[in-house]
């Protein structure tokens, strides 16, 4: 076996090809994340990208992508934006972390979306969360029936919203892939406005994801595709998100809308017209991504498992990395634990955003 460590762009497509066929032998949902282009699309941002080709018998044997950092420290490709992480392998490659972050000179992998499965990274995982999903593999209406089951008066309420948003904002419109890039400046201005006022640092304000952002737009792979949704009211727009498709995902990534609209659930209104039209487009689930939100719950027909926490090997890197990261991510789990403390944390991160605001 040999690993060899190349930036995502000096891969050819012979070794794309590759990526993509054990990819698709994994058995795993087709995240988008889990691309090469995904990977590419990073690496046109950020210098730190490399990918990882294991060899075997001079055959390709699997793709690891990652970011590397100074002192050893290596990052799940996209990092912080990325809800899907993780190494491509053939099934039963005989490989373990260990040697595998040798080859790459890491001391330390850090994710926080590690895919369930992923059994090379297992033992370094801190903690397990949920990714809410919805399953229309069975068509729109067989999920609208599944949801006036589940939680009749959401639907109800939400399809009555629209249809006051039609009477008194003007006609109801729906895009699923919109190309005109003012929508997607008008999508992560809101999003901008979004992060300020709940407290949070706004990503958009990260040069290279918002760089990110705008070449996934571009990008039209049948594995990884940029996928604008809009929903408009007399032209003009309310609600969008902006999300990765593959053939049967839909990775559902960044979505807001506009607050003069709040009354009217805009951003509900979309995701339902998001999952029809997904539904109609061949694809089987949407993936909320990791985190928990009123409106997932309200949404969601089931969930996927993701990790976060880190791979190492023994040295001071590791060591470093414990004492830098783990204290902080030990303190989090436990707020997280504790209702009581969230809601907390919730409302002073509420509070910083209004003080932003004045």
């Amino acid at each position: 076996m040999r690993i060899r460590v190349v930036r995502p762009g000096e891969l050819d497509d012979g070794e794309a090809d590759s990526w993509r066929e054990l990819r698709a032998k994994s058995g795993a949902p087709a995240s988008p994340f889990m691309e090469p282009e995904f990977t590419l699309a990073v690496a046109g941002v950020r210098q730190d990208a490399r990918v990882a080709v294991v060899e075997d018998e001079g055959v390709p044997a699997g793709f690891f992508p990652y970011q590397k950092g100074p002192f050893g420290h290596g990052r799940a490709i996209g990092l912080g934006v990325s809800d899907c992480q993780g190494a491509v392998l053939r099934p039963g490659l005989r490989l373990s972390a260990r040697e595998l972050l040798r080859a790459c000179s890491l001391s330390v992998w850090e994710f926080d979306n590690l895919e369930a499965g992923q059994d090379l990274f297992g033992p370094g995982s801190a903690e397990e969360f949920v990714s809410p999903v919805i399953d229309v593999g069975e068509g729109y209406a067989a999920y609208e029936r599944r949801l006036r089951e589940q939680s009749p008066k959401f639907l109800r309420t939400t399809m009555a919203k629209e249809r006051r948003l039609g009477r008194q904002a003007g006609e109801v419109r729906f895009v699923f892939d919109e190309r005109d890039p003012s929508a997607l400046r008008t999508l992560m201005a809101w999003k901008s406005a979004q992060y300020r006022r709940t407290g949070r640092r706004d990503r958009f304000a990260r040069e290279w994801i918002s760089a990110l952002v705008r070449r996934l737009h571009d990008t039209r792979a049948p594995g990884c595709s940029g996928v604008l949704s809009v929903l408009y009211a007399a032209e003009r727009p309310v609600a969008a998100h902006f999300g990765l498709r593959s053939r049967t995902v839909l990775a559902c990534w960044f979505p807001s809308y506009d607050t003069a609209y709040a009354r009217y659930s805009p951003g509900l209104i979309l995701h339902l017209r998001m999952a029809e039209a997904a539904a109609a487009a061949g694809i089987g689930m949407l993936d909320l991504g990791r985190g928990a939100a009123e409106y997932k719950d309200a949404l969601k027909t089931g969930e996927l498992r993701v990790h976060e926490g880190s791979s190492t090997r023994p040295g001071p890197g590791a060591a470093l990395h414990r004492l830098s990261r783990e204290p902080g991510r030990r303190a989090h789990s436990f707020v997280r634990r504790r209702p009581r403390l969230a809601g907390y944390a919730q409302r002073t991160l509420g509070r910083i955003g209004r003080l932003r605001g004045d």
